[in-house]
C-alpha cells in the first residue's frame, strides 16, 4: 500500500484558474490539469527565482519532492504549449499557507535565546 501524500503548504494563488489557446472555443479543446502544488513550485522556482531548497522548506517537503514536482510541472505545460491544449490549475493535496514577513522582534521562542547552538541559553 502507498504512503499517504503529503501536504504541501501553498501561499501563492494563481492570477487565473484557466489558461488556452485564443480563437479556439474551450470546449473542442484537450485539457491539462495542472495541481496547486505543481503550480507553487513553477511560482517559487521560475517566478520568485528561489532555489529549490528555499523552495522546499516554504512547502513543507523535501527538496527531492520539489524536484519531482517541478518536473511534473514543467512536463504538462510543455505538453499545453506545444500542443495546443488548455491549462487548469485545480486541487492537490495543499494547504493554504500565508506566509508575511515578521513585525518587530525575534520570532519562535520569544527572543529567550533558546536554540542557538543547542542549548538553552537565557
Amino acid at each position: 500500500m502507498p504512503r499517504p501524500c503529503k501536504n504541501r503548504f501553498v501561499s501563492g494563488q494563481p492570477g487565473s484558474i484557466v489558461y488556452k489557446p485564443a480563437g479556439i472555443p474551450a470546449r473542442t479543446l484537450e485539457w491539462v490539469y495542472l495541481a496547486m502544488d505543481e503550480f507553487e513550485t513553477i511560482r517559487l522556482l521560475d517566478h520568485e527565482g528561489l532555489d529549490q531548497e528555499k523552495a522546499a522548506q516554504l512547502m513543507g517537503v523535501s527538496r527531492p519532492t520539489v524536484t519531482r514536482i517541478y518536473a511534473s510541472a514543467r512536463k504538462k505545460i510543455a505538453e499545453a504549449i506545444t500542443e495546443g491544449k488548455a491549462i487548469s490549475i485545480e486541487g492537490g493535496p495543499v494547504e493554504s499557507r500565508r506566509i508575511t514577513p515578521p513585525q518587530g522582534g525575534p520570532m519562535g521562542c520569544q527572543g529567550r535565546g533558546r536554540h542557538r547552538g543547542g542549548r538553552g541559553q537565557q
